[in-house]
């Protein structure tokens, strides 16, 4: 009974110990220490193709560094470097039937220096009628590889407009083209159109660093966050112009930037290799995933802890979050399990209706096959239930609880640990690419 007693005293010191050790590394003062770097006024919102978010990225790099980081595969840097194009129109001429087609009914998504169509036989032809829903019939449109002419009713005008300064993004280089045409007429009998661009190379970089695994080193952990936001806007009746994005998604990055502090110190116990990155270009499309999904065999990434807004109180309170696509896999249950003695509680997602699985970083990798979940706390409702800053200049570290963060993050770190050493490996989400 003796011996028992002291096994079982050493153990609860252990954990102990451990409990400490977490809280030293993880902490609120911590948090603040990075939230404050990450979404002050000098980083300009942190927009791509900014000064701003560069300024961000080095400083992410820096905190990579201290974690004593590797880099990713033969990189020389933590910057995962990319290009994307940005194809401006000089020249939209043209008829549909007898209507003129020029810069104000025509869009392009595309990175082409010119398209020329003399047909509708040239092209599929897509049309989004006075009925439809713009966004469903539409968006979609985007994922596909196929060159199309869609004919846009002008009942749709607003939407269109919006849609026009999303094609006029920079996206990957891709030999295909998609035209959109504001139009009443949508059933026409010709089409003649010339669109001559001027293209731009420009550079984004994702943030990487990675811890290797012992004996699973070549399977992978990842843990993500997107360091971009919108930048400056015009000035706010109750606040400035900068629109800081210190829960989005500041919050995340802090969090990936403690867990690859929390894990590093750690001394090499993770049995698989541990991937921590700061995507790019999250709020204009994406790009910075999909550009890390590609470099990656989707195969041997065993999973992916993606977060996303984090700062503020989930609809639970304290101690608590979401997890996107939870019924997709087994990955939350797995995660709680834990947390036994814990009070953090992880949740499904509350918020079906905005499919928040597929609009985050995690999205890529979760097409192809990964349990790739989001982790948040954002509140996705109707107002005035919803967040009452997204996406806007009060987006301010004053609004965030910084001690709810510190638990939410630990709460990953201390849910993930039989996932990073291999003992439990969740089950994989249904392919759709």
């Amino acid at each position: 009974m003796k011996k028992i007693l002291l096994t079982v005293s050493a153990g609860f010191i252990c954990l102990l110990c451990f409990a400490q050790d977490i809280d030293k590394i993880i902490n609120a003062a911590e948090v603040e220490r990075i939230e404050k770097i990450l979404s002050a006024d000098d980083m300009q919102g942190r927009k791509t193709f900014t000064p701003g978010i560069d300024k961000a990225a080095d400083f992410i790099a820096a905190e990579f560094a201290k974690s004593k980081l590797q880099f990713f595969g033969n990189s020389k840097t933590y910057f995962q470097e990319f290009a994307m194009i940005k194809a401006k129109p000089v020249s939209v001429m043209g008829r549909l039937d007898a209507d003129s087609l020029t810069v104000n009914n025509v869009t392009a998504n595309t990175t082409a220096a010119e398209i020329n169509i003399t047909s509708l036989k040239d092209y599929e032809v897509i049309v989004v009628k006075k009925d439809d829903d713009f966004n469903k019939t539409v968006f979609p449109i985007f994922d596909t590889e196929k060159n199309v002419v869609v004919l846009v009713d002008t009942f749709h005008a607003r939407r269109f407009k919006s849609m026009q300064r999303f094609t006029g993004n920079a996206k990957f280089s891709s030999a295909v083209s998609q035209v959109f045409i504001l139009t009443g007429n949508i059933n026409p009998a010709t089409l003649n159109l010339s669109i001559k661009n001027e293209l731009t190379e420009q550079r984004l970089k994702n943030v990487m660093g990675v811890l290797p695994g012992k004996s699973k080193k070549d399977e992978y952990v990842v843990f993500s966050g997107h360091y971009d936001h919108l930048g400056i806007g015009k000035p706010d009746k109750n606040q400035d112009s900068i629109f800081n994005g210190a829960n989005d998604d500041a919050a995340g990055t802090t969090a990936v930037m403690m867990l690859a502090k929390y894990f590093s110190a750690l001394k090499e116990k993770n049995e698989r290799t541990i991937i921590f990155v700061a995507f790019t270009a999250e709020e204009i499309g994406g790009f910075g995933s999909q550009y890390f999904s590609k470099q990656l065999n989707a195969d041997k990434v065993m999973a992916m802890f993606n977060i996303e807004m984090i700062g503020t109180e989930s609809k639970w309170g304290t101690n608590s979050a979401y997890i996107t696509g939870y019924e997709k896999t087994d990955m939350g249950k797995i995660l709680q399990s834990n947390l036994t003695n814990s009070k953090f509680k992880f949740e499904p997602d509350p918020y079906p209706k905005q499919n928040l699985f597929y609009r985050s970083d995690n999205a890529t990798l979760a097409e192809l096959g990964v349990p790739a979940h989001t982790i948040s706390t954002s509140k996705m409702e109707e107002a005035p239930n919803n967040e009452p800053n997204y996406h806007k200049q009060s987006d301010e570290i004053g609004t965030l609880d910084m001690n709810n963060m510190a638990e939410i993050i630990k709460a990953i770190a201390l849910s993930s640990k039989t996932i990073v050493s291999g003992k439990d490996t969740p089950g994989r989400v249904e392919k759709t690419k």
